[in-house]
Protein backbone atom coordinates (compact mmCIF):
# COMPACT_ATOMS: atom_id res chain seq x y z
CA UNK A 1 0.00 0.00 0.00
CA UNK A 2 1.30 3.02 -0.86
CA UNK A 3 2.25 5.60 1.71
CA UNK A 4 1.92 9.42 1.59
CA UNK A 5 4.38 11.47 3.55
CA UNK A 6 3.25 15.16 4.43
CA UNK A 7 5.51 18.29 4.28
CA UNK A 8 4.99 18.24 8.15
CA UNK A 9 6.07 14.72 8.57
CA UNK A 10 2.61 12.42 9.27
CA UNK A 11 2.30 9.71 7.27
CA UNK A 12 -1.19 9.35 5.49
CA UNK A 13 -2.76 6.03 3.51
CA UNK A 14 -3.44 6.15 -0.33
CA UNK A 15 -5.83 8.37 -1.60
CA UNK A 16 -5.54 10.74 1.04
CA UNK A 17 -7.09 14.24 0.24
CA UNK A 18 -6.18 16.36 3.00
CA UNK A 19 -2.88 14.93 5.53
CA UNK A 20 -4.60 13.67 8.57
CA UNK A 21 -2.21 15.92 10.69
CA UNK A 22 -2.22 19.51 9.62
CA UNK A 23 -5.13 19.35 6.36
CA UNK A 24 -3.08 20.53 3.99
CA UNK A 25 -4.11 19.45 0.77
CA UNK A 26 -2.22 16.50 -1.10
CA UNK A 27 -1.55 17.25 -5.13
CA UNK A 28 -2.68 14.95 -7.14
CA UNK A 29 -5.20 13.70 -4.95
CA UNK A 30 -7.66 16.05 -5.26
CA UNK A 31 -9.69 14.76 -7.77
CA UNK A 32 -10.99 12.55 -5.52
CA UNK A 33 -13.05 14.71 -4.15
CA UNK A 34 -13.92 16.72 -6.73
CA UNK A 35 -11.59 20.00 -5.16
CA UNK A 36 -9.98 20.81 -8.39
CA UNK A 37 -10.50 24.58 -9.31
CA UNK A 38 -12.48 25.07 -6.02
CA UNK A 39 -11.67 27.82 -3.35
CA UNK A 40 -12.91 26.02 -0.09
CA UNK A 41 -11.93 22.42 1.04
CA UNK A 42 -14.41 19.43 0.76
CA UNK A 43 -14.52 18.63 4.61
CA UNK A 44 -16.00 15.25 3.87
CA UNK A 45 -14.55 12.63 6.22
CA UNK A 46 -11.88 15.49 6.86
CA UNK A 47 -10.10 14.50 3.43
CA UNK A 48 -9.12 10.88 4.59
CA UNK A 49 -8.39 8.23 2.38
CA UNK A 50 -11.94 5.88 1.64
CA UNK A 51 -11.32 2.50 0.39
CA UNK A 52 -14.17 2.89 -1.73
CA UNK A 53 -12.29 5.92 -3.74
CA UNK A 54 -9.03 4.87 -3.55
CA UNK A 55 -9.36 1.81 -4.60
CA UNK A 56 -11.08 0.21 -8.23
CA UNK A 57 -8.99 -2.20 -9.67
CA UNK A 58 -10.23 -5.71 -8.85
CA UNK A 59 -13.80 -7.45 -8.68
CA UNK A 60 -13.44 -6.82 -5.11
CA UNK A 61 -12.94 -3.46 -4.84
CA UNK A 62 -15.64 -2.62 -7.61
CA UNK A 63 -17.80 -4.67 -5.28
CA UNK A 64 -16.66 -2.98 -2.41
CA UNK A 65 -17.57 0.76 -4.16
CA UNK A 66 -21.24 -0.71 -5.09
CA UNK A 67 -22.23 -1.48 -1.90
CA UNK A 68 -20.38 1.13 -0.27
CA UNK A 69 -22.35 3.96 -2.55
CA UNK A 70 -25.33 5.43 -0.20
CA UNK A 71 -27.47 5.49 -3.73
CA UNK A 72 -27.32 1.51 -4.40
CA UNK A 73 -28.17 1.68 -0.36
CA UNK A 74 -31.50 3.79 -0.77
CA UNK A 75 -32.48 2.08 -3.82
CA UNK A 76 -32.38 -1.42 -1.90
CA UNK A 77 -34.71 0.14 0.51
CA UNK A 78 -36.92 1.25 -1.51
CA UNK A 79 -37.43 -1.59 -3.47
CA UNK A 80 -37.91 -3.48 -0.25
CA UNK A 81 -40.69 -0.72 0.94
CA UNK A 82 -42.22 -1.24 -2.12
CA UNK A 83 -42.36 -4.98 -2.01
CA UNK A 84 -43.27 -4.89 1.43
CA UNK A 85 -46.39 -2.88 1.03
CA UNK A 86 -47.20 -4.92 -2.06
CA UNK A 87 -47.02 -8.74 0.18
CA UNK A 88 -50.15 -6.40 2.68
CA UNK A 89 -52.30 -5.85 0.05
CA UNK A 90 -53.78 -9.80 0.33
CA UNK A 91 -53.18 -11.83 3.33
CA UNK A 92 -50.49 -14.07 2.85
CA UNK A 93 -50.90 -17.72 2.30
CA UNK A 94 -51.09 -18.58 6.02
CA UNK A 95 -53.00 -16.52 7.43
CA UNK A 96 -55.62 -17.33 4.91
CA UNK A 97 -58.73 -18.97 6.09
CA UNK A 98 -60.00 -21.28 3.41
CA UNK A 99 -59.72 -25.07 2.72
CA UNK A 100 -58.78 -24.48 -0.32
CA UNK A 101 -55.55 -24.57 -1.58
CA UNK A 102 -53.58 -21.44 -2.14
CA UNK A 103 -53.40 -21.62 -6.42
CA UNK A 104 -57.59 -21.65 -5.92
CA UNK A 105 -58.13 -19.38 -3.42
CA UNK A 106 -56.43 -16.32 -4.65
CA UNK A 107 -57.80 -16.64 -7.98
CA UNK A 108 -61.14 -17.41 -6.57
CA UNK A 109 -61.28 -14.57 -3.65
CA UNK A 110 -59.28 -11.60 -5.66
CA UNK A 111 -59.83 -13.07 -9.28
CA UNK A 112 -57.27 -11.85 -12.19
CA UNK A 113 -55.33 -9.79 -9.39
CA UNK A 114 -55.25 -12.91 -6.68
CA UNK A 115 -53.80 -15.11 -9.33
CA UNK A 116 -50.85 -12.64 -10.74
CA UNK A 117 -49.99 -11.77 -6.81
CA UNK A 118 -50.04 -15.80 -6.06
CA UNK A 119 -47.98 -16.56 -9.30
CA UNK A 120 -45.78 -14.08 -8.66
CA UNK A 121 -44.76 -15.49 -5.50
CA UNK A 122 -46.45 -12.18 -3.11
CA UNK A 123 -48.67 -14.66 -1.18
CA UNK A 124 -45.32 -15.94 0.27
CA UNK A 125 -43.22 -12.89 0.25
CA UNK A 126 -41.47 -12.75 3.45
CA UNK A 127 -40.44 -15.72 3.62
CA UNK A 128 -39.50 -16.23 0.10
CA UNK A 129 -35.88 -16.21 -1.08
CA UNK A 130 -35.55 -13.30 -3.03
CA UNK A 131 -36.92 -10.82 -0.55
CA UNK A 132 -34.50 -12.47 2.37
CA UNK A 133 -31.96 -11.73 -0.04
CA UNK A 134 -33.21 -7.99 -0.28
CA UNK A 135 -32.94 -7.67 2.87
CA UNK A 136 -29.46 -9.48 3.58
CA UNK A 137 -28.38 -7.34 0.56
CA UNK A 138 -29.48 -3.67 2.83
CA UNK A 139 -27.45 -5.35 5.37
CA UNK A 140 -24.31 -5.96 3.41
CA UNK A 141 -24.72 -2.28 2.08
CA UNK A 142 -24.99 -0.47 5.93
CA UNK A 143 -22.28 -2.75 6.83
CA UNK A 144 -19.41 -2.14 4.00
CA UNK A 145 -21.16 1.35 3.83
CA UNK A 146 -20.45 2.13 7.67
CA UNK A 147 -16.89 0.81 7.48
CA UNK A 148 -16.04 3.13 4.61
CA UNK A 149 -16.86 6.09 5.94
CA UNK A 150 -16.19 4.88 9.68
CA UNK A 151 -12.45 3.79 9.50
CA UNK A 152 -11.27 7.28 7.75
CA UNK A 153 -13.30 9.07 10.04
CA UNK A 154 -12.19 7.71 13.06
CA UNK A 155 -8.31 8.33 11.79
CA UNK A 156 -8.82 12.14 10.59
CA UNK A 157 -10.23 13.01 13.99
CA UNK A 158 -7.73 11.01 16.11
CA UNK A 159 -4.68 12.44 14.09
CA UNK A 160 -6.21 15.72 14.13
CA UNK A 161 -3.97 18.75 15.64
CA UNK A 162 -4.85 22.24 16.52
CA UNK A 163 -1.71 23.48 14.35
CA UNK A 164 -3.01 23.35 10.75
CA UNK A 165 -1.27 24.29 7.44
CA UNK A 166 -2.42 28.28 6.33
CA UNK A 167 -4.01 26.79 3.05
CA UNK A 168 -6.25 24.79 5.55
CA UNK A 169 -7.29 27.40 7.31
CA UNK A 170 -7.52 30.17 4.34
CA UNK A 171 -10.10 27.62 2.66
CA UNK A 172 -12.25 26.94 5.15
CA UNK A 173 -16.10 28.08 4.64
CA UNK A 174 -15.88 30.70 7.82
CA UNK A 175 -12.75 32.63 7.59
CA UNK A 176 -11.17 35.95 8.66
CA UNK A 177 -7.77 37.55 9.27
CA UNK A 178 -7.00 40.11 11.64
CA UNK A 179 -3.98 42.09 11.78
CA UNK A 180 -4.55 43.91 14.43
CA UNK A 181 -5.41 41.65 17.28
CA UNK A 182 -3.19 40.97 20.17
CA UNK A 183 -2.52 37.95 22.11
CA UNK A 184 -4.73 39.11 24.71
CA UNK A 185 -7.61 39.13 22.44
CA UNK A 186 -7.11 35.49 20.91
CA UNK A 187 -6.76 34.51 25.14
CA UNK A 188 -10.04 36.63 25.76
CA UNK A 189 -12.03 34.61 22.78
CA UNK A 190 -10.16 31.09 23.94
CA UNK A 191 -11.80 32.03 27.49
CA UNK A 192 -15.38 32.75 26.10
CA UNK A 193 -15.08 29.21 23.70
CA UNK A 194 -14.72 27.72 27.15
CA UNK A 195 -17.60 28.84 28.66
CA UNK A 196 -19.97 27.49 25.32
CA UNK A 197 -18.26 24.43 26.38
CA UNK A 198 -15.53 23.93 23.81
CA UNK A 199 -12.78 21.72 24.63
CA UNK A 200 -9.37 23.52 23.76
CA UNK A 201 -6.28 21.95 22.73
CA UNK A 202 -2.96 24.34 21.97
CA UNK A 203 0.68 23.25 19.96
CA UNK A 204 3.07 25.78 19.90
CA UNK A 205 0.21 29.34 20.17
CA UNK A 206 -1.98 27.71 17.88
CA UNK A 207 -5.56 26.40 19.00
CA UNK A 208 -8.66 24.42 18.32
CA UNK A 209 -11.81 24.70 19.56
CA UNK A 210 -14.11 21.72 19.21
CA UNK A 211 -17.27 20.97 20.82
CA UNK A 212 -19.74 17.93 19.90
CA UNK A 213 -17.53 15.48 18.34
CA UNK A 214 -19.85 12.30 19.70
CA UNK A 215 -21.87 13.96 17.26
CA UNK A 216 -20.49 12.82 14.19
CA UNK A 217 -21.13 9.07 15.22
CA UNK A 218 -24.88 9.33 14.36
CA UNK A 219 -25.73 8.40 11.45
CA UNK A 220 -22.95 4.97 11.80
CA UNK A 221 -25.26 4.74 15.31
CA UNK A 222 -28.21 4.46 13.21
CA UNK A 223 -26.78 1.51 10.63
CA UNK A 224 -26.06 -0.70 13.78
CA UNK A 225 -29.62 -0.09 15.06
CA UNK A 226 -30.85 -0.61 11.29
CA UNK A 227 -28.48 -3.71 10.96
CA UNK A 228 -29.79 -5.06 14.34
CA UNK A 229 -33.19 -4.73 13.41
CA UNK A 230 -32.69 -6.25 9.46
CA UNK A 231 -30.71 -9.71 11.36
CA UNK A 232 -33.70 -10.03 13.54
CA UNK A 233 -35.83 -9.83 10.65
CA UNK A 234 -34.12 -12.53 8.83
CA UNK A 235 -33.45 -14.94 12.12
CA UNK A 236 -37.62 -15.21 11.41
CA UNK A 237 -36.82 -17.32 9.37
CA UNK A 238 -36.08 -19.97 11.58
CA UNK A 239 -38.71 -21.97 13.71
CA UNK A 240 -36.72 -21.38 16.54
CA UNK A 241 -36.49 -18.06 16.63
CA UNK A 242 -40.26 -17.50 15.43
CA UNK A 243 -43.67 -19.86 14.52
CA UNK A 244 -46.93 -18.30 14.05
CA UNK A 245 -50.20 -20.47 13.31
CA UNK A 246 -54.11 -20.49 13.69
CA UNK A 247 -56.44 -22.93 14.17
CA UNK A 248 -60.48 -23.17 15.10
CA UNK A 249 -61.77 -24.43 17.68
CA UNK A 250 -65.41 -24.89 18.85
CA UNK A 251 -67.11 -24.51 22.25
CA UNK A 252 -66.41 -27.75 24.60
CA UNK A 253 -63.59 -29.17 21.45
CA UNK A 254 -59.98 -29.93 22.69
CA UNK A 255 -57.75 -29.02 19.65
CA UNK A 256 -53.74 -29.34 18.84
CA UNK A 257 -52.02 -26.19 18.75
CA UNK A 258 -50.13 -25.92 15.33
CA UNK A 259 -46.50 -24.80 15.32
CA UNK A 260 -46.06 -26.35 18.57
CA UNK A 261 -44.63 -29.63 17.60
CA UNK A 262 -47.44 -31.16 18.67
CA UNK A 263 -46.51 -30.36 22.21
CA UNK A 264 -49.65 -28.57 23.18
CA UNK A 265 -53.61 -28.60 23.06
CA UNK A 266 -56.17 -26.16 23.94
CA UNK A 267 -59.61 -26.34 25.46
CA UNK A 268 -62.24 -24.10 24.21
CA UNK A 269 -64.00 -23.85 27.78
CA UNK A 270 -66.50 -21.16 26.64
CA UNK A 271 -66.98 -18.37 23.68
CA UNK A 272 -68.04 -14.89 25.49
CA UNK A 273 -70.06 -12.65 22.91
CA UNK A 274 -70.72 -9.35 24.54
CA UNK A 275 -72.35 -6.31 22.66
CA UNK A 276 -73.05 -2.30 24.07
CA UNK A 277 -75.73 -1.87 26.27
CA UNK A 278 -78.48 0.54 24.04
CA UNK A 279 -79.97 1.11 27.39
CA UNK A 280 -76.90 2.54 29.06
CA UNK A 281 -76.78 6.32 28.70
CA UNK A 282 -73.10 6.50 28.11
CA UNK A 283 -73.42 4.66 24.70
CA UNK A 284 -76.77 5.87 23.80
CA UNK A 285 -75.67 8.50 21.67
CA UNK A 286 -73.20 6.93 19.75
CA UNK A 287 -75.54 3.81 19.12
CA UNK A 288 -78.79 6.12 18.25
CA UNK A 289 -77.76 5.45 14.39
CA UNK A 290 -76.52 2.24 14.46
CA UNK A 291 -79.09 -0.74 12.84
CA UNK A 292 -77.18 -3.65 14.69
CA UNK A 293 -75.32 -4.37 17.98
CA UNK A 294 -71.71 -2.97 18.40
CA UNK A 295 -69.64 -5.77 19.82
CA UNK A 296 -67.78 -5.06 22.88
CA UNK A 297 -66.10 -8.21 23.85
CA UNK A 298 -64.46 -11.61 21.61
CA UNK A 299 -63.62 -13.39 24.64
CA UNK A 300 -62.40 -17.26 24.73
CA UNK A 301 -62.14 -18.96 27.71
CA UNK A 302 -59.52 -21.62 26.91
CA UNK A 303 -57.08 -24.37 29.33
CA UNK A 304 -53.72 -24.99 27.79
CA UNK A 305 -52.49 -28.62 28.24
CA UNK A 306 -49.01 -29.97 27.40
CA UNK A 307 -48.53 -33.36 26.72
CA UNK A 308 -47.31 -35.83 29.39
CA UNK A 309 -44.22 -38.13 29.05
CA UNK A 310 -43.65 -39.96 25.09
CA UNK A 311 -46.90 -41.04 23.40
CA UNK A 312 -47.29 -43.54 20.77
CA UNK A 313 -48.69 -42.98 17.24
CA UNK A 314 -52.38 -43.46 17.37
CA UNK A 315 -52.33 -43.52 21.19
CA UNK A 316 -54.35 -40.61 23.08
CA UNK A 317 -51.92 -38.55 24.81
CA UNK A 318 -52.11 -37.52 28.52
CA UNK A 319 -52.46 -34.32 29.51
CA UNK A 320 -51.82 -31.85 31.65
CA UNK A 321 -53.01 -28.44 32.22
CA UNK A 322 -49.97 -25.45 31.76
CA UNK A 323 -52.33 -22.54 31.36
CA UNK A 324 -55.71 -21.25 31.83
CA UNK A 325 -57.07 -17.55 31.22
CA UNK A 326 -59.45 -15.43 29.19
CA UNK A 327 -58.23 -14.93 25.57
CA UNK A 328 -59.74 -11.44 24.43
CA UNK A 329 -58.64 -8.79 21.61
CA UNK A 330 -54.60 -7.77 22.39
CA UNK A 331 -55.22 -10.44 25.36
CA UNK A 332 -53.12 -12.94 24.78
CA UNK A 333 -53.22 -16.03 26.99
CA UNK A 334 -49.32 -16.64 27.15
CA UNK A 335 -47.25 -19.82 28.17
CA UNK A 336 -43.63 -21.26 27.33
CA UNK A 337 -42.63 -18.55 25.53
CA UNK A 338 -46.13 -18.64 22.95
CA UNK A 339 -49.03 -16.14 22.87
CA UNK A 340 -52.66 -16.79 21.90
CA UNK A 341 -54.59 -14.43 20.20
CA UNK A 342 -58.05 -13.72 19.58
CA UNK A 343 -58.25 -13.60 16.02
CA UNK A 344 -61.79 -15.09 14.64
CA UNK A 345 -65.21 -15.81 15.37
CA UNK A 346 -67.94 -17.72 13.88
CA UNK A 347 -71.34 -17.29 16.27
CA UNK A 348 -73.19 -20.07 16.87
CA UNK A 349 -72.58 -20.95 13.42
CA UNK A 350 -72.40 -24.80 13.69
CA UNK A 351 -74.78 -26.93 15.06
CA UNK A 352 -73.46 -28.76 18.34
CA UNK A 353 -77.17 -31.24 18.27
CA UNK A 354 -80.49 -31.79 16.99
CA UNK A 355 -83.22 -32.75 18.63
CA UNK A 356 -86.22 -34.45 16.79
CA UNK A 357 -89.21 -35.92 18.13
CA UNK A 358 -90.80 -39.30 16.92
CA UNK A 359 -94.50 -40.02 16.65
CA UNK A 360 -97.19 -41.68 14.96
CA UNK A 361 -99.35 -41.31 11.86
CA UNK A 362 -101.92 -39.52 14.42
CA UNK A 363 -99.44 -37.18 15.64
CA UNK A 364 -99.34 -38.99 19.44
CA UNK A 365 -95.79 -38.57 20.47
CA UNK A 366 -93.90 -41.14 20.87
CA UNK A 367 -90.58 -40.97 21.92
CA UNK A 368 -87.72 -37.30 21.45
CA UNK A 369 -84.04 -37.79 20.68
CA UNK A 370 -80.91 -36.22 19.94
CA UNK A 371 -78.43 -36.39 17.16
CA UNK A 372 -75.03 -35.30 17.99
CA UNK A 373 -73.01 -33.78 15.18
CA UNK A 374 -69.64 -33.92 16.92
CA UNK A 375 -70.09 -37.55 16.53
CA UNK A 376 -72.31 -38.37 13.77
CA UNK A 377 -73.16 -41.26 15.06
CA UNK A 378 -74.17 -44.89 12.23
CA UNK A 379 -77.33 -45.80 14.69
CA UNK A 380 -78.69 -45.01 17.54
CA UNK A 381 -80.78 -46.92 19.81
CA UNK A 382 -84.24 -44.87 20.86
CA UNK A 383 -84.65 -47.82 23.87
CA UNK A 384 -88.30 -49.91 23.13
CA UNK A 385 -87.67 -51.85 20.20
CA UNK A 386 -87.14 -47.92 18.52
CA UNK A 387 -83.76 -47.59 15.97
CA UNK A 388 -82.37 -44.65 14.33
CA UNK A 389 -80.23 -45.56 11.45
CA UNK A 390 -78.13 -43.05 9.35
CA UNK A 391 -77.92 -43.92 5.50
CA UNK A 392 -76.50 -40.41 4.63
CA UNK A 393 -74.48 -37.61 6.78
CA UNK A 394 -73.90 -34.14 4.73
CA UNK A 395 -72.27 -32.10 7.41
CA UNK A 396 -73.12 -28.60 5.07
CA UNK A 397 -75.58 -29.85 2.11
CA UNK A 398 -75.28 -28.83 -0.97
CA UNK A 399 -76.76 -29.68 -4.40
CA UNK A 400 -74.15 -30.12 -7.07
CA UNK A 401 -74.55 -31.59 -11.19
CA UNK A 402 -73.22 -35.02 -8.85
CA UNK A 403 -76.33 -34.91 -6.56
CA UNK A 404 -76.28 -34.23 -3.09
CA UNK A 405 -73.04 -33.36 -1.27
CA UNK A 406 -71.35 -31.16 1.49
CA UNK A 407 -69.12 -28.51 1.11
CA UNK A 408 -67.10 -28.87 4.74
CA UNK A 409 -67.23 -31.32 7.60
CA UNK A 410 -68.15 -28.21 9.54
CA UNK A 411 -72.34 -28.75 10.38
CA UNK A 412 -73.29 -25.46 9.58
CA UNK A 413 -76.04 -26.74 7.39
CA UNK A 414 -76.30 -30.70 8.34
CA UNK A 415 -78.23 -32.72 6.12
CA UNK A 416 -79.56 -36.42 7.68
CA UNK A 417 -81.15 -38.92 6.00
CA UNK A 418 -81.91 -41.90 7.89
CA UNK A 419 -84.16 -44.72 8.61
CA UNK A 420 -86.18 -45.10 11.42
CA UNK A 421 -87.42 -48.45 12.43
CA UNK A 422 -90.07 -49.64 15.65
CA UNK A 423 -92.20 -52.24 16.81
CA UNK A 424 -94.38 -51.03 14.08
CA UNK A 425 -92.51 -51.15 11.25
CA UNK A 426 -89.49 -53.42 11.85
CA UNK A 427 -88.64 -52.38 8.13
CA UNK A 428 -88.07 -48.54 8.77
CA UNK A 429 -89.35 -45.35 7.15
CA UNK A 430 -86.72 -43.46 5.76
CA UNK A 431 -86.95 -39.24 6.25
CA UNK A 432 -84.76 -36.41 5.26
CA UNK A 433 -83.67 -33.81 8.00
CA UNK A 434 -82.65 -30.45 6.36
CA UNK A 435 -82.95 -26.76 7.91
CA UNK A 436 -85.05 -27.97 10.54
CA UNK A 437 -87.46 -29.82 8.78
CA UNK A 438 -87.99 -33.48 8.00
CA UNK A 439 -89.35 -34.75 5.18
CA UNK A 440 -90.87 -38.09 4.91
CA UNK A 441 -89.46 -39.86 2.25
CA UNK A 442 -91.46 -43.55 2.21
CA UNK A 443 -94.81 -43.40 1.53
CA UNK A 444 -97.56 -45.06 3.56
CA UNK A 445 -95.78 -44.75 6.77
CA UNK A 446 -96.69 -45.10 10.20
CA UNK A 447 -94.18 -42.63 11.98
CA UNK A 448 -93.94 -38.86 11.81
CA UNK A 449 -90.97 -37.35 12.71
CA UNK A 450 -90.17 -33.45 13.44
CA UNK A 451 -88.18 -31.03 14.56
CA UNK A 452 -87.80 -29.84 18.06
CA UNK A 453 -85.07 -27.94 18.99
CA UNK A 454 -81.52 -27.40 18.67
CA UNK A 455 -77.81 -26.33 20.18
CA UNK A 456 -75.84 -23.95 18.09
CA UNK A 457 -72.03 -23.42 19.18
CA UNK A 458 -69.55 -20.84 18.44
CA UNK A 459 -66.25 -21.26 16.99
CA UNK A 460 -62.87 -19.46 17.70
CA UNK A 461 -60.39 -17.96 15.85
CA UNK A 462 -57.32 -18.29 18.22
CA UNK A 463 -53.61 -17.16 16.21
CA UNK A 464 -50.94 -18.50 18.00
CA UNK A 465 -47.39 -16.75 17.48
CA UNK A 466 -43.75 -17.70 19.45
CA UNK A 467 -41.37 -14.54 18.52
CA UNK A 468 -37.88 -14.74 19.93
CA UNK A 469 -37.00 -11.81 17.84
CA UNK A 470 -39.23 -8.89 19.40
CA UNK A 471 -36.27 -8.24 21.83
CA UNK A 472 -34.01 -7.40 18.89
CA UNK A 473 -36.61 -5.22 16.79
CA UNK A 474 -36.66 -3.14 20.33
CA UNK A 475 -33.06 -2.68 21.20
CA UNK A 476 -32.45 -2.05 16.99
CA UNK A 477 -35.03 0.71 17.10
CA UNK A 478 -33.52 2.09 20.28
CA UNK A 479 -30.18 2.27 19.07
CA UNK A 480 -31.48 4.03 15.53
CA UNK A 481 -33.23 6.38 17.74
CA UNK A 482 -30.40 7.07 19.81
CA UNK A 483 -28.15 7.55 16.85
CA UNK A 484 -30.72 10.11 15.25
CA UNK A 485 -30.70 12.28 18.41
CA UNK A 486 -26.85 12.61 18.22
CA UNK A 487 -26.87 13.37 14.66
CA UNK A 488 -29.66 15.51 14.81
CA UNK A 489 -29.63 17.76 18.52
CA UNK A 490 -25.86 18.03 18.43
CA UNK A 491 -23.15 19.50 15.57
CA UNK A 492 -19.89 19.32 15.64
CA UNK A 493 -18.26 22.31 15.37
CA UNK A 494 -14.40 23.44 15.41
CA UNK A 495 -13.15 26.41 15.67
CA UNK A 496 -9.32 27.25 14.39
CA UNK A 497 -6.81 30.38 15.65
CA UNK A 498 -3.75 30.52 14.23
CA UNK A 499 -1.56 33.11 15.41
CA UNK A 500 0.70 35.02 12.48
CA UNK A 501 3.46 37.13 12.96
CA UNK A 502 0.74 40.16 12.55
CA UNK A 503 -2.40 39.37 13.80
CA UNK A 504 -4.27 35.95 13.33
CA UNK A 505 -5.94 34.29 11.38
CA UNK A 506 -9.50 32.57 12.45
CA UNK A 507 -11.40 29.45 10.73
CA UNK A 508 -13.99 27.31 11.47
CA UNK A 509 -16.00 24.54 10.35
CA UNK A 510 -19.40 22.76 11.34
CA UNK A 511 -20.89 19.26 9.84
CA UNK A 512 -24.93 21.63 10.35
CA UNK A 513 -26.33 24.26 11.72
CA UNK A 514 -24.01 27.02 10.37
CA UNK A 515 -25.98 29.69 12.07
CA UNK A 516 -24.98 28.15 15.17
CA UNK A 517 -21.65 28.21 15.08
CA UNK A 518 -21.66 32.32 13.75
CA UNK A 519 -23.25 33.18 16.56
CA UNK A 520 -20.59 31.14 18.48
CA UNK A 521 -17.61 33.35 17.37
CA UNK A 522 -19.90 36.59 17.54
CA UNK A 523 -20.30 35.95 20.33
CA UNK A 524 -16.70 34.66 21.24
CA UNK A 525 -14.81 37.71 19.80
CA UNK A 526 -16.92 40.54 21.53
CA UNK A 527 -14.55 42.88 23.46
CA UNK A 528 -11.85 42.28 21.30
CA UNK A 529 -10.01 43.44 18.03
CA UNK A 530 -10.85 40.22 15.68
CA UNK A 531 -12.92 40.12 12.93
CA UNK A 532 -16.28 38.52 12.34
CA UNK A 533 -15.37 35.74 10.05
CA UNK A 534 -17.13 35.56 6.31
CA UNK A 535 -18.64 33.00 4.61
CA UNK A 536 -16.69 32.27 1.68
CA UNK A 537 -19.91 30.19 -0.01
CA UNK A 538 -21.59 33.52 0.50
CA UNK A 539 -18.72 35.59 -0.87
CA UNK A 540 -18.80 33.49 -4.10
CA UNK A 541 -22.15 32.94 -4.49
Amino acid sequence: MEKIKCECGHINHEGTVLCEACGKPIQGNQHIDGNDDRKLLDMRYDGSARRSKTYKRTLVDKVWAWFSSVKVGVWLIVVALIASAVGTIYPQEPHIQSPLPAEVYYKDEYGMAGQIYYQLGFHNLYSSWWYITLIALIGISLIICSIDRVVPLHRALKNQSPKRHEVFIRRQRLFSESTSATSEDQNRMVENLKKKRYKITSENGHIMAEKNRFSRWGPYVNHIGLIIILLAAILRMFPFFYSEGYVWVREGETKIIPSTQQEYYIENKEFIYETYDRNDERFQEALENEEFDVPSNFQTNAVVYKVKGDTIAGQEPELEPVSEGEIRLNQPLTFDGYSIFQAGSQIQSEYASIELELSDAEGNAIKEFEYDTGEAPQKIDLGDGYQMEVEEWYPQFTITDEGASSDSKYPRNPGIIFNLSGPENEDGERFFYLEQEVLPLSEGGVYDVSYSDSELITASGLSVKKDRTLWMFGLGAAIFLIGVSQGLYWHHRRIWIQPKEKGILLAAHTNKNWHGIKQDIEQSIEKTKINMTEDQQELKE
